[in-house]
């Protein structure tokens, strides 16, 4: 069944890896992707959207171990109590975790996705999502990575977004949506 429209009841705003081993604030990138983002969770709660943070579990010795500093939500964008977090191993948000029921038990039908890095867990969970069928917004201006393979952070971000885009799928879609002109 195509949809032509959601409401704030089934939209929910993802935030995957927005951790403090990712986001440095002395990165003028950084620091305007967690402002951008710390704007949607101000504005989905305004429109009763449920929050839902990602958290990596990096294994023994990764940089991303649970219960280091690293490893923490970063506190420009931290949960409330009553915003859920699913924790993760593997790139794809869904895989091995409680994200799929979390969706399902809200009745969600479209994801507004943040977060970090652009080319892993962005990329990998925003596949899922609509293979699994969900409408998926991925905010432009919403995720972030670093240079690297000799491609800079701006150019890894635009051709995810250009990628992401335009993946084929007979039901859902990914659309590319600036910050700015989000809705929940």
């Amino acid at each position: 069944m195509l949809r032509t429209e959601t409401t704030s009841t089934d939209t929910a705003l993802l935030i995957i890896d927005v951790q403090n081993g990712l986001f440095d604030e002395v990165y003028d990138d950084d620091r305007a992707v967690l402002q951008r983002i710390a704007t949607l969770i101000e504005r989905a709660r305004a429109a009763g959207a449920p929050i839902i943070y990602v958290q990596h579990d990096g294994g023994p010795g990764h940089p991303l171990a649970p219960e280091t500093d690293a490893w923490r939500i970063h506190p420009a964008v931290a949960p409330r109590p009553d915003d859920l977090i699913v924790r993760k191993r593997a790139s794809d948000a869904f895989y091995k975790t409680s994200l799929q029921r979390a969706l399902d038990a809200r009745g969600i039908l479209r994801l507004v996705v943040t977060g970090a890095q652009s080319e892993f867990c962005v990329d990998t969970t925003c596949r899922r999502a609509l293979s699994q069928g969900y409408d998926v917004t991925l905010v432009a201006d919403g995720h972030q990575t670093c240079d690297a393979n000799g491609l800079s952070t701006e150019q890894i971000i635009a051709y995810h977004n250009a990628v992401l885009a335009n993946l084929a799928h007979p039901d859902h879609s990914i659309t590319i949506t600036p910050a700015a002109d989000v809705t929940f």
